[in-house]
């Protein structure tokens, strides 16, 4: 069904996770020595990190639903894109993330439980998780009675019910890699593309309600300092 377009003037969302995307898939060297123990302070929200992102507009911009496109159009496309870029971004700390330095899925105080199809909790290590999580949106993804492709296909009534819970999931993927490996992240200098794209998410997700305010609140504290656009005196474009 993706047969419309929006119009080519401007940035677009889409090209501005294409750029974050290319820079990840270069980032392939990794820093030496083991991950250290999850911090418990939050190294993530000091000023030299969080005011160093790869873009420098207002992000609310991007996520805004073109006239000419549908909406379950723009969320699939958008859903499909940080999906891919989410694991992207997992996949440069993802050595470092093993089930002896990473026994639970953690973020901040919350250990999360894998629910399989029956309903069934489980505790699992944090790369476990992240691969239950993976393996299961690229199921939905590529499914093309859920995601269709296809002029003139349907989308599912539901949808954007499908939707919340990937956008739910990648929160705790993106929650967990500032909780226990943004000192890899920034040895590997690519936090600014991890700022640009929690920034980019969370206001996306803000912008159709897509994730209960309740889920996202244990990182309110980062998501009101990236999400604000930089001061004037910093409104550049930051790369480290």
């Amino acid at each position: 069904m993706h047969s419309q377009k929006p119009p080519k003037s401007g940035l677009s969302c889409k090209m501005v996770l294409q750029a974050v995307g290319k820079v990840l898939r270069k980032s392939k060297t990794k820093p030496n020595g083991k991950k250290p123990p999850a911090e418990e302070k939050k190294h993530y929200l000091e000023p030299e990190y969080t005011k160093v992102r790869v873009v420098d507009f207002d992000l609310k911009e991007l996520v805004v639903l073109p006239r000419e496109i549908d909406l379950n159009e723009w969320l699939a496309s958008n859903t499909t894109t940080f999906f891919n870029l989410i694991n992207l971004q997992y996949s440069t700390i993802s050595e470092f993330c093993t089930g002896d330095t990473c026994q639970s899925m953690t973020a901040c105080n919350t250990i999360y439980y894998w629910y399989d199809e029956r309903g069934k909790k489980t505790k699992c290590t944090a790369p476990q998780y992240v691969d239950f999580v993976m393996s299961m949106v690229q199921k939905l993804v590529t499914d093309e009675e859920i995601f269709p492709t296809k002029y003139g296909k349907e989308f599912p009534n539901s949808f954007e019910s499908l939707v919340k819970k990937i956008c739910r999931y990648l929160f705790h993927v993106l929650a967990h890699i500032y909780w226990a490996h943004f000192k890899e992240t920034v040895a590997l200098e690519l936090q600014g593309h991890l700022n640009t794209l929690y920034a980019h998410f969370i206001v996306f997700v803000r912008e159709f309600n897509l994730v209960d305010p309740k889920e996202t609140s244990i990182m309110d504290d980062l998501s009101d300092v990236v999400c604000a656009p930089l001061p004037a005196a910093q409104n550049h474009v930051t790369e480290r």
